[in-house]
């Protein structure tokens, strides 16, 4: 096979041997470990730069997003919808009555999405002759080398993308029946009387969210002072406002202390010594990068917390190894680890590809309602430009014709730099991550509120309140007042 010259600028003038080969072993342009978002996304893009490539994946391609994160969780937040729109659908003059939640019915309509997607994506790969798919568990033992189940595979170059795994917090046993995780709350055969969420970030949120709509009695304990600390203040408050609508309970501000298992169920205790009931504790603290006993750090990979650290162009400490996705500081999203991938391609393959910018990369709640946003939160704005230079404005979905056709309340929310383009847009309401790819725009392109506010959108669309608010924020407004 082929073998690619250096093209990292850091080496370009130095010659880089590749280890001894031995008859067991196969040489690759690109070796990669792991075969979640990035690391297919990185093996897909490669094999189309005419790059030979070895894929190793211990589990099912396609990592965690596919099969215990952003495919699952949504599915049951669709069934979530639907069992809503049975339960109010009286409103709109439609006579229904939800029966019940059939979790049996649910988990099937839910695997199936999965298992299509499943087969599609090993049609995919397995399809590509430019791709070698190795299944196991795979090592780097070498600064060039990966072994599988004694096998070596050499590659001129090297992406770790081995993904995270639900975390839990010191003093909590997760024993998958009481206390779980969300790979358990996926594929749980029954709707719990009760549950508390530990951890009020996007994991926690959208499980309450999905609970709540099946009848189940939910309780969010959060550590810091608000829901999704993490999105823009404004958005935080209004999430909190409609799940104390939805009588979805929370407590902010009080970290856990203790577990302790019932007769019935769990009580956690919280700071204060406050005590909270339930039939089940769903630990949604987070994910960590699953990078331990895979031999990174003994190959001279530096390392912070389990976080592989690269530079902006994702290498890592040794010449010719990148890494990508959730084992990478920063957003743990699907998508990021898709584009980190193609990327990294690009890159080994001599395209020098742009940077990409973090603060640009879509960020998506799909609780209800949902929570949607790109570029900086007011707050980061003003921290970065000065409180004085950052003017934002707020255009309430209630003007908006669509929004009051689905009877979702909310806001499209813009950040600016004084003079300046938009550095932030923040949404919430009823499917508003649909409106994400302008937002992205918008912030990737730096427009100027009067440059989106000359752009036609579609009415009745919630579409529009993007463009209203624009109209707003260049101090034209049509349906609000500037």
């Amino acid at each position: 096979m082929s073998v690619l010259q250096p093209r990292d600028p850091r080496c370009s003038d130095a010659t880089w041997e590749l280890d001894v080969s031995e008859p067991n072993e196969a040489t690759f342009d690109i070796v990669i470990l792991g075969g979640g978002s990035g690391g297919y996304a990185a093996a897909l893009r490669a094999a189309q730069l005419d790059l030979s490539v070895a894929l190793i994946e211990k589990g099912k391609l396609g990592g965690t997003c596919l099969h215990n994160g952003c495919i699952p969780t949504k599915a049951l937040l669709h069934a979530a919808e639907i069992a809503d729109q049975a339960r109010e659908s009286e409103q709109f003059g439609v006579k229904a009555e939800l029966i019940g939640i059939d979790m049996a019915g649910v988990n099937s309509y839910k695997d199936g999405v999965i298992s299509r997607l499943y087969k599609g994506l090993q049609g995919l790969l397995k399809g590509n002759k430019a791709i070698t798919i190795v299944e196991g568990h795979g090592t780097l033992v070498g600064k060039n080398v990966v072994e599988v189940d004694g096998k070596r595979y050499t590659g001129r170059n090297i992406v770790l993308a081995s993904g995270s795994y639900a975390k839990s917090l010191p003093g909590l046993e997760v024993d998958g029946e009481r206390i779980i995780t969300s790979d358990h709350a996926l594929t749980m055969d029954r709707v719990p009387s009760s549950v508390i969420v530990l951890g009020g970030g996007v994991i926690g949120v959208e499980f309450a969210s999905v609970w709540k709509s099946f009848g189940v009695d939910v309780t969010i304990v959060e550590a810091l002072p608000r829901l999704v600390a993490a999105e823009d203040e404004e958005s935080s408050k209004a999430l909190e406002r409609a799940f104390r609508k939805r009588k979805i309970n929370f407590k902010v501000g009080k970290p856990f202390e203790k577990v302790e298992k019932t007769e019935n169920g769990v009580k956690l205790t919280i700071q204060g010594g406050e005590t909270v009931e339930a039939e089940l504790l769903l630990v949604a603290v987070g994910r960590g990068p699953n990078t331990a006993n895979l031999g990174y750090e003994e190959q001279g990979v530096k390392m912070d917390r389990g976080y592989v650290l690269t530079d902006e162009r994702l290498r890592t400490s040794v010449p010719n190894v990148y890494a990508v996705g959730d084992i990478v500081p920063g957003l743990q999203l699907a998508h990021r680890g898709f584009q980190q991938g193609i990327f990294v391609a690009e890159e080994i393959a001599g395209q020098t590809p742009a940077v990409i910018d973090e603060v640009g990369i879509p960020r998506v709640t799909y609780c209800d309602p949902e929570l949607a946003s790109v570029g900086l939160t007011e707050a980061k704005a003003k921290e970065q430009y000065g409180a004085d230079k950052v003017k934002s404005i707020n255009y309430p979905l209630g003007g908006n014709g669509k929004s009051q056709i689905l009877k979702t309340t909310g806001f499209v929310k813009l950040v600016r730099v004084e003079d300046g383009p938009v550095v932030g847009v923040h949404m919430v309401g009823a499917r508003v991550g649909e409106l994400i790819g302008e937002a992205q725009l918008i912030y990737n392109w730096e427009a100027y509120p009067a440059e989106v506010a000359q752009l036609v959108h579609a009415h009745p669309t919630q579409n529009e309140a993007l463009g209203e608010a624009h109209l707003a924020l260049a101090g034209k407004p049509l349906h609000s007042h500037a």
